[in-house]
């Protein structure tokens, strides 16, 4: 069994991804108080890991052109002197530099091709989701000897807010005009392609009905989805923010939200992780089914296509438009059921349970 002590933890991947291994620092931690606890990850997602007392260095992978630069990292590692690496997910560029940095014990799977790279390896298949990403993350640690059952009761994020952030978020929904006393949905209704998403024609429906109750929606994204944004202005109730925020800010914005709304999707997992109510929407794909990638907390509803089909691929359930198949009537239904809606004068007022 091994004891780490200089330990590198390695995620490079996307939002989501780093959010859900996140909690793996805390079991190592606690198990092993003294072991240092380096996490490696892109510069784009550094933001979700600042401020975890769980970690104690930070290191970004360096790259030109999306691309991870062997030798330059083979050298940051070095310098490191790690004893022991765990790679999260891996690719073979990651694993090589893992085993061309000389580090003694590397942890990661051992049912691909280039497995060899790992001397100590956990035998699973994650595309079978037979359990949720983030149990496959903390399941690495059985080399530790850690492999005591928990449940979501029991992980931390510790994702932070920083007051820059804070503050740049406070003035454009000021100069938005949102409404600060009205409860706050957030619709963010891209995915970056990481699953068959809910038609913009669904979403559009659901805000004409949430643009009902007596709220503020703030419609998110990145630059690239404004566009699928604009469309769901329904009135000038809804606010299109898409583009306006970086990684950090976005989070100051999640968390002064009541109801995040989306499809599987890295935010979603920030808005789980910082215990907002999050309704999500998921394809029957098991490689992408919210067996594996839905929300990791119990403050959730989630949704999937009413259609009776099995061993569901992706071709197919565009094929069939399965996500069409989603009642937004419950949706919204159950969204209002978070609120009590008193009626006062044929006015309606949402106020948050």
């Amino acid at each position: 069994m091994i004891t780490p002590k200089n330990l590198l933890i390695v995620r490079t991947d996307r939002i989501g991804d780093v959010v859900l291994s996140l909690p793996v620092v805390q079991f190592v931690k606690k198990h092993f108080p003294d072991c240092k606890i380096t996490f490696l990850l892109r510069e784009y997602t550094k933001r979700l890991a600042l401020n975890n007392p769980y970690i104690d260095e930070l290191l970004v992978l360096k790259e030109k052109d999306g691309k991870p630069l062997l030798w330059d990292n083979i050298k940051q590692l070095k310098e490191k002197k790690f004893d022991t690496s765990i790679v999260v997910y891996p690719t073979f560029i990651i694993s090589l530099i893992m085993y061309l940095s000389a580090i003694r014990n590397r942890v990661g799977t051992g049912y691909r091709w280039y497995s060899l790279l790992f001397n100590q390896k956990v035998y699973e298949h994650r595309k079978t989701a037979e359990r949720h990403e983030l149990e496959y993350n903390i399941r690495l640690l059985q080399v530790f000897g850690i492999d005591n059952p928990f449940n979501n009761t029991d992980v931390e994020f510790h994702l932070s807010e920083d007051e820059v952030s804070s503050l740049s978020v406070e003035k454009v929904l000021r100069e938005n005009k949102i409404d600060n006393s009205k409860p706050v949905i957030i619709v963010h209704p891209g995915s970056g392609g990481s699953a068959v998403d809910l038609p913009v024609a669904s979403f559009k429906e659901l805000i004409n009905l949430l643009s009902t109750l007596d709220v503020q929606i703030v419609l998110t994204g990145d630059r690239r989805e404004r566009a699928i944004c604009e469309e769901l202005q329904v009135n000038s109730s809804v606010k299109n923010l898409a583009g306006e925020f970086n990684l950090g800010e976005l989070i100051s914005l999640i968390k002064r939200a009541d109801i995040f709304v989306s499809n599987s999707t890295g935010p979603l997992h920030i808005a789980a992780a910082l215990n907002k109510h999050v309704v999500a929407f998921f394809p029957k794909i098991l490689a992408c089914s919210s067996k594996r990638w839905g929300p990791y907390t119990e403050n959730k509803s989630i949704y999937v296509p009413q259609i009776d089909c099995s061993n569901c691929t992706r071709e197919q359930c565009e094929s069939l438009n399965c996500m069409n198949s989603i009642n937004i009537d419950e949706v919204f239904a159950n969204i209002k059921k978070y609120f009590k809606l008193p009626e006062t004068n044929g006015e309606i007022n949402a106020k948050k349970v």
